[in-house]
């Protein structure tokens, strides 16, 4: 992959990757409010504005430095990176325990939803005669079913502070919880050693190809 194509695949996915993280990290915030906890509305981070949920070291620069890493060895992996946290008030939630499985729910689906509407753009494209237009938004809405998907996936895996990780936690009884919630400082090194062993990327592949076959067949893709 030389520099062109690099541009290339960044302006096809940026779009994308903005609309998955911050629709994500919104949807946190927005679910926090419905259930009490104003905490992310008061400092601005139910918006649409990507600056508001973009982190400089997670959203760009540990993402672009493995999409030129893959760029320069010629390979293809998971591209890994984050958002700003959406600050969540465990405390002012009306119930805790159980609202916070909702909130945290709410990031995974938002992403279902948006792989959802891209495949319906991927759709439309597909129907469209073949000009300067429609191959640009096939390949967009391609990339968006798959940056989604991936998102959701990832975000699902029981390890905190992953989504996935809040949710067991809201399930599991309240001892089992508060000995599980201790783990919470090893997740993000547990996730790096799996990404950098390719593990995340076997674990994940079978739940990703699922998704993607799920959505090819409501969309005949």
């Amino acid at each position: 992959m030389d520099v062109s194509q690099l541009i290339e695949v960044i302006a096809i996915y940026a779009i994308p990757v903005l609309f998955a993280i911050t629709i994500h990290e919104a949807a946190h915030g927005y679910v926090a409010r419905y259930f009490g906890d104003m905490t992310a509305f008061a400092q601005g981070r139910i918006s649409l504005n990507p600056i508001r949920h973009i982190d400089p070291v997670g959203t760009i620069l540990v993402p672009g430095l493995i999409l030129a890493a893959s760029a320069v060895m010629g390979s293809s992996g998971i591209l890994f990176g984050w958002a700003k946290p959406v600050p969540v008030n465990y405390s002012a939630l009306r119930r805790p325990k159980r609202d916070m499985l909702w909130v945290a729910a709410a990031g995974p689906f938002a992403n279902l939803a948006m792989a959802m509407g891209w495949a319906m753009v991927l759709k439309i494209a597909d129907w469209m005669p073949e000009n300067e237009y429609s191959s640009p938004m096939k390949l967009m809405s391609t990339a968006g079913v798959t940056v989604n998907v991936v998102l959701m996936v990832l975000n699902l895996l029981p390890i905190l502070p992953l989504d996935g990780g809040r949710i067991i936690a809201s399930l599991l009884p309240i001892r089992a919880a508060w000995q599980y919630a201790k783990l919470e400082p090893w997740g993000f090194p547990i996730l790096l050693i799996l990404l950098f062993t390719n593990v995340l990327g076997v674990v994940l592949a079978p739940m990703v190809r699922a998704s993607f076959h799920l959505i090819g067949a409501v969309f005949q893709l």
